[in-house]
C-alpha cells in the first residue's frame, strides 16, 4: 500500500488490469477502499469471493466498489463505519519556511486535533492568527494534513496558506495528502490553489461497531 501511494502521489498510473485489487490492511487501525483512474484497491481483511458477492450490478463496474450499499456491506461484515467519501489531493514537499506564522502547541482538546488524532499517528499541531494546522502520519504511514479557519478569518487565503505550510513541514522527499469532503468546496478550492493535485478518492472503514446479529 505504501508503494502505491508514493506511486501515484508522484504523478504515476496504476495499472488497469486488476481493474480491483485487494491488499491487506496497512494497520488494524486503517481499513479502507481507495478509488484511482480505472482502478480501485480495497485494503481490508475480505476475499474476492466475498467482494463480488455483495458488489451491486449498477452496469458501471468502475462505481460499484465506491457505492453505498457495497459501502454498507462492508461496514456491517467488518464492524466498521464510514464517515464519508472523501476525494483525495496530493503535493510535494517544499523548501524553506512556511508562508504563515505557525506555532507548535501541545493541546490536543480541539475537535479538529481530536478527529487527527483518532486517523493520525504523531501528529503535529500549530495554531496560526485564525486557523489551525495539523500534519501526521495516516493510511499506510503517508503524510496527512487537516487545517481549520475560524469564521472570522475567511475569505482572506489564510486556508491557502495553511495547506502550502503544511508542504513546508514534511520531509524534503515527502508528498502530504489531504482528504475533502466533495462537497466542501472552500477547502478544495485552497488545496487547488496551493498546488495539491487530486488524486482519487477513498472511503476509511474506522471506528470498531457491536456486530448486528446475523450479519456476514
Amino acid at each position: 500500500m505504501s508503494s502505491l501511494l508514493d506511486h501515484v502521489a508522484r504523478g504515476g498510473r496504476l495499472p488497469p488490469e486488476p481493474f480491483l485489487e485487494i491488499v491487506p490492511a496497512p494497520s488494524a487501525r486503517d481499513f479502507a477502499v481507495l478509488s484511482f483512474p480505472a482502478r480501485v484497491v480495497i485494503a481490508a481483511p475480505v476475499t474476492l469471493d466475498w467482494v463480488n458477492a455483495h458488489l451491486p450490478d449498477t452496469g458501471d463496474e468502475f462505481s460499484e466498489p465506491m457505492n453505498p450499499p457495497f459501502l454498507h456491506a462492508l461496514e456491517r461484515h467488518l464492524g466498521r463505519r464510514v464517515n464519508n467519501i472523501d476525494q483525495l489531493l496530493v503535493a510535494s514537499a517544499l523548501p524553506g519556511p512556511p508562508p504563515v506564522p505557525l506555532a507548535e502547541i501541545q493541546d490536543h482538546t480541539h475537535p479538529r486535533v481530536r478527529h487527527a488524532v483518532g486517523y493520525r499517528d504523531h501528529v503535529h499541531v500549530y495554531a496560526a492568527t485564525g486557523g489551525l494546522l495539523t500534519v501526521g502520519r495516516g493510511l499506510a504511514g503517508r503524510w496527512e494534513l487537516s487545517m481549520e479557519v475560524d469564521p472570522a478569518h475567511r475569505d482572506a487565503g489564510l486556508g491557502r496558506a495553511l495547506v502550502t505550510a503544511a508542504r513546508h513541514l514534511i520531509p524534503p522527499d515527502a508528498h502530504v495528502w489531504a482528504q475533502v469532503a466533495p462537497g466542501n468546496a472552500a477547502s478544495t478550492r485552497a488545496l487547488l490553489a496551493a498546488g495539491f493535485t487530486p488524486a482519487g478518492a477513498e472511503a476509511i472503514l474506522q471506528t470498531p461497531l457491536v456486530a448486528a446479529p446475523g450479519t456476514s
